[in-house]
């Protein structure tokens, strides 16, 4: 591949990211989340299995532990997160999605599946489901960040 069809497809990706995240947040705000911004949604992704440390969260966001606690903060300030015991460490907390956490997770997995049916649409299930492989076996399952 030549150094512009690189830069091509480098540019084609990252639209595409840009504009799912922005239908995916749209979609949320939609369905009457409108207090969150994008990289609320990058934390719900790591939060949303089973809780974390803020530790945890700042590693998969790629920031210092001290903004990773300021986002909990706001997060538990506006009903989407709580703090807990650690079940195996005292002297951490786990930060966990409350209801409310979990009915905005559920509005941007619909936001999603919204967002990518025109791609449906336009490559159909099989190739669809081929591109997801395909993208996968590139990015080994790492950690989706928001671009600070």
């Amino acid at each position: 591949m030549q150094h512009q069809e690189a830069m091509a497809l480098t540019a084609t990706l990252l639209a595409a990211a840009g504009e799912l995240t922005r239908r995916i947040h749209d979609g949320v705000v939609d369905r009457g989340f409108d207090d969150l911004r994008p990289a609320h949604g990058f934390a719900f992704t790591r939060l949303a299995p089973g809780g974390a440390t803020a530790t945890e969260l700042a590693e998969h966001l790629g920031v210092t532990k001290q903004a990773a606690g300021q986002l909990v903060d706001e997060l538990v300030r506006k009903g989407y997160v709580e703090r807990r015991p650690h079940p195996d460490d005292a002297r951490a907390r786990l930060v966990v999605l409350t209801e409310r956490g979990r009915a905005c997770t559920r509005a941007a997995e619909e936001a999603a599946a919204d967002a990518v049916r025109p791609w449906a649409d336009l490559l159909g299930e099989r190739r669809l489901r081929q591109l997801l492989a395909d993208l996968g076996g590139l990015t080994r399952g790492g950690p989706a960040r928001p671009m600070w």
